[in-house]
């Protein structure tokens, strides 16, 4: 028998399965890290991710937090598209792990900072302008890499109207289906990366980004 993971419920396992489903239809090699202790399962995707040192692509990740068998401990990545129902409130995993470069990026457990707040209505009207522009951008049949590079530029903009983020969180925010209704996303900080919850589930980006020059300091005596 493959390994499994088991929900305390069908909605539990349902709710599983359709986050790792969404992942799949954004990218068919998607990967979804799990992550289970004391009866508390985060499983976590990349939405957006660099690959290779001169990708400007951001790293957005997006969370959904489920209960699960508390007996069950595990730490690791499989292929969103390998996670299949198997009974009521069951998953089966695939027989082999997957190690994504993302998953070396662990966000804090804690030390958050409130950092104010984002409307549902905001991230939905930054996600479809974004991927209007996309659309825009792209010229007839283009290659994987033109895809990469018009994505990048678009979603890993900072935002004015998303308080400085860059607007692919709005974009996997929309993509995962966290947006639903109106509702206050929270906005926190830690070093090195910002999260945005909703009611849904949470969404990580690594930054702040930076763009232009730094300051000029002086320097010696």
């Amino acid at each position: 028998m493959p390994p499994r993971l088991v929900f305390p419920d069908a909605d539990a396992a349902a709710d599983a399965l359709t986050f790792a489903g969404r992942s799949a239809a954004l990218d068919s090699d998607a990967a979804v890290s799990l992550q289970a202790h004391a009866g508390v399962l985060a499983m976590t995707t990349a939405v957006l991710a660099p690959r290779g040192l001169l990708d400007a692509m951001p790293t957005v990740l997006a969370m959904r937090v489920l209960p699960v068998d508390p007996e069950l401990q595990c730490d690791l990545a499989v292929t969103a598209s390998a996670l299949v129902a198997a009974g009521t409130a069951e998953v089966a995993l695939p027989e082999t792990a997957v190690r994504p470069a993302w998953t070396g990026m662990s966000p804090p457990r804690g030390s958050w900072t409130a950092a104010g707040a984002l409307t549902s209505a905001q991230l939905a009207a930054r996600a479809q302008w974004g991927m209007a522009a996309v659309a825009h951008d792209l010229p007839q049949d283009p290659g994987e890499d033109i895809v990469r590079s018009v994505r990048a530029r678009i979603w890993g903009q900072v935002d004015d109207d998303l308080g400085g983020l860059v607007r692919g969180v709005a974009f996997a925010a929309v993509s995962m289906g966290f947006v639903h209704g109106e509702e206050q996303a929270r906005v926190v900080t830690a070093p090195g990366w910002t999260r945005i919850t909703l009611r849904r589930g949470h969404i990580l980006v690594r930054g702040p980004v930076r763009s232009g020059l730094t300051a000029v300091r002086e320097t010696g005596a």
